[in-house]
């Protein structure tokens, strides 16, 4: 990942709300192949990944998951995420593209931080919102450690600037190879008309050769609610 990340609050723009496609999807994905470069080797028991098992699962029976909530209008910049069920409590960044056009996560001295990238949609809104972060550092884990466990149905909360919380579901988490990677599929909205999220970290292997993982962990999620923080 990129050692740098801008904290800069983003910009209003026309362009907000948008899909990421053609170019720009072909930069984010050579970029988000990069990150696993620098990290993995100093972690206990290997490189950092957490249990794939929820890989690629769908919620499959018992309580259904909620409807989705319409799109919000007039969402403020994000500044902390939350997921209860996975001990994840971390700061929000804006962030923009790094030099090999990738999203430029935060720098590893703030491996509990994770980054958003300004020139999508803000979470909240129409579209796919992107989040990222690190699973681990050369010498410890980092605030995505254990976005691999996530399942069907657990609940992520972002808190916006103005103290409202948007309240998320995940609906599915996929473990994405680069041999049979489909960027748009991957990344882009996987149902038209919603608000969704998407976070993402290094997964699959560390091979220590190269220095870089295999895959990415995908975790997508979509609105539900909202609520005063």
């Amino acid at each position: 990942m990129s050692e740098e990340a801008s904290a800069a609050v983003r910009p209003e723009s026309t362009a907000r709300g948008r899909l990421i496609t053609g170019t720009v999807w072909a930069l984010l994905v050579l970029g988000l192949w990069l990150w696993g470069r620098v990290a993995g080797d100093g972690v206990p028991g290997g490189p950092a990944l957490g249990d794939v098992s929820a890989a690629g699962r769908q919620f499959a029976g018992g309580e259904p998951l909620p409807a989705p909530h319409d799109p919000l209008d007039g969402v403020t910049r994000p500044v902390r995420l939350d997921i209860d069920a996975l001990d994840v409590h971390a700061p929000v960044v804006g962030t923009g593209l790094d030099a090999d056009g990738g999203i430029a996560a935060p720098p590893y001295a703030r491996a509990e931080s994770v980054g958003w990238y300004e020139a999508g949609p803000v979470p909240g809104e129409e579209g796919a919102a992107l989040v990222v972060g690190h699973v681990d550092t050369d010498e410890r884990r980092a605030v995505f450690y254990p976005l691999s466990t996530a399942e069907p149905g657990t609940r992520v909360e972002v808190t916006g600037a103005d103290g409202t919380v948007t309240e998320f579901v995940v609906e599915r988490v996929d473990v994405v190879q680069r041999e049979r990677f489909d960027a748009d599929r991957a990344y882009g909205p996987r149902q038209e008309g919603r608000a969704e999220l998407r976070l993402i970290t290094c997964g699959g292997t560390f091979d220590r050769a190269r220095r870089t993982y295999t895959s990415n962990v995908v975790v997508s999620a979509y609105l539900t609610g909202t609520r005063e923080g």
